[in-house]
């Protein structure tokens, strides 16, 4: 997964252009709305609820898409198939990952609205 990059900068350069000046609450929106939901995704978690974290991962995983964060759309993707499979096995580790990669987005992303 490597190779999927964190940042499609050709597509934030484009939301930018269109957004102009909305451009930083685009991006602030998108934090505060992603933090909301890797609350949730920890909540289906801890609660073993598959279905719950399905719909959860894949709600973040559009927005990640949206946004121009592919690595954590990836990450998301992974998390909506073990709770579409009815599995939890993993998703502890999983949701770690899509931890530490939403900090390095939402660092990036801060600079990159400078």
């Amino acid at each position: 997964m490597s190779d999927i990059p964190r940042l499609d900068e050709e597509a934030l350069a484009e939301l930018q252009d269109v957004m102009e000046d909305e451009f930083g609450v685009l991006i602030e929106t998108y934090l505060a709305d992603s933090r909301t939901r890797i609350s949730g995704l920890k909540e289906a978690v801890s609660a073993g609820d598959s279905e719950r974290l399905r719909k959860a991962a894949h709600s973040l995983k559009g927005s990640c898409i949206n946004i121009g964060a592919p690595k954590l759309g990836n990450l998301c993707f992974e998390l909506e198939v073990l709770g579409k499979e009815g599995r939890l096995e993993g998703a502890e580790h999983l949701l770690a990952s899509v931890e530490q990669e939403f900090e390095e987005v939402a660092r990036e992303l801060e600079s990159f609205n400078r």
